[in-house]
């Protein structure tokens, strides 16, 4: 609709997850990072979490595109089922009959299946996304899946992908064989403020347009603490920042527009399901937005104080450590000193002592001539 006006090729925030549009935060660059090695080095459980809108699809999709050579892909979107449907889900999206077939028939077949797989040198991997829907129990059969395995490795690959709920449910005592059968282990962290204006950037850029829509520093205030640097909500509200600008024929994205728009959106009720509805007082707003501005800055500002003292400690107690040595140093030698003056001191009393005695000697002989 706006796209012409903007001078772009396409709209650059739709909540598509797409590959093409994929920024690599440092926590997203991480996490595609691990999952690569993972699968390339075929280990048998993986483990990738993140917030609602985090990026998570967007991340297995960017994986899939990479195209792994002899990898057999099987994924499952739907996991509120039970464990036959489930079965019968990997199954079928494995390309094997599902119709009629009990849970026994349906592990056998896939048994040989991954068997066959195995033989001809591919590498069969499943990859089951909204996991945290699953109970505790599903889980303990899916870890039974990675029993199924050769002489030589492990017939399957299980991708587990979910929201944070997925890790409270892992921590159950009852599941700490699949716990302890997590090889690799990430999770998506929001955007950071910095993160999120290069977020913005880069998908109008992929977009066709880079310039296509200011964002002056107040206006990108309030879109992360809005969103809390979420990238579907960061979404969410630029398109329709973009749309508000294209209805004022303006390329820029005020501080007024932004909170019009947040407030149309009703964003914390709707979004964040905190029970507030409405704009907030202008003062208020100044306040969050100062708040969301300079936390970041603030936090790093501490780090950096932190590790200037714990610097400082080190070298004070460096600087202590080396006196305390110093004065145990002069301690033995002020001691050596004290013994050398001793024996001096004794040495010095018995020849006082021997010439005494000689001087005794001679002029008591000199008395006894002189009397006779």
């Amino acid at each position: 609709m706006y796209e012409a006006f903007f001078r772009l090729q396409k709209k650059p925030f739709e909540l598509i997850p797409d590959p093409e549009f994929i920024y690599l935060s440092r926590s997203h660059k991480k996490a595609l990072t691990y999952l690569d090695y993972g699968i390339r080095e075929r280990v048998g459980f993986i483990l990738l979490t993140g917030e609602v809108g985090s990026g998570k699809t967007t991340i297995i999709r960017d994986l899939l595109n990479k195209r792994y050579e002899r990898v057999v892909l099987a994924k499952i979107f739907n996991t509120r089922v039970n464990s036959e449907q489930l079965l019968a889900m990997i199954n079928d999206d494995f390309g094997l009959p599902v119709a009629g077939k009990d849970k026994v028939s349906l592990l056998r077949e896939l048994n040989d299946f991954l068997l066959e797989q195995y033989a001809l040198g591919n590498h069969p991997m499943l990859i089951i996304d909204e996991a945290q829907n699953l109970e505790a129990d599903l889980l303990e059969e899916i870890r039974m899946l990675s029993n199924l395995e050769s002489a030589h490795g492990k017939l399957l690959q299980i991708v587990l992908v979910g929201q944070p709920e997925l890790r409270e449910t892992l921590a159950r005592p009852e599941l700490l064989q699949l716990r302890q059968r997590i090889s690799i282990n990430c999770h998506l962290k929001a955007l950071s403020l910095d993160e999120m204006s290069e977020y913005i950037e880069h998908r109008m850029t992929v977009a066709g347009n880079k310039e296509a829509l200011t964002f002056p520093p107040g206006t990108l205030d309030l879109v992360y603490q809005f969103s809390r640097g979420i990238p579907r909500l960061v979404n969410i509200i630029c398109d329709f920042l973009m749309l508000s600008a294209f209805a004022e024929e303006s390329n820029v994205a005020s501080v007024e527009m932004a909170r019009d728009v947040l407030g149309d959106l009703e964003f914390e009720q709707h979004f964040w399901g905190d029970g507030k509805t409405g704009t907030r007082p202008a003062a208020e707003d100044a306040a969050r937005m100062a708040g969301g501005a300079d936390s970041e800055r603030l936090s790093a500002a501490l780090s950096e104080v932190c590790a200037t003292l714990a610097l400082l400690r080190e070298d004070f107690n460096s600087h202590v450590a080396k006196v305390d040595t110093e004065v145990a140093q002069l301690g033995r030698s002020v001691a050596g000193l004290g013994a050398a003056l001793e024996q001096i001191r004794e040495q010095a009393v018995q020849e006082v002592n021997v010439e005494g005695g000689f001087v005794r000697r001679l002029f008591g002989s000199s008395a006894a001539n002189g009397s006779k």
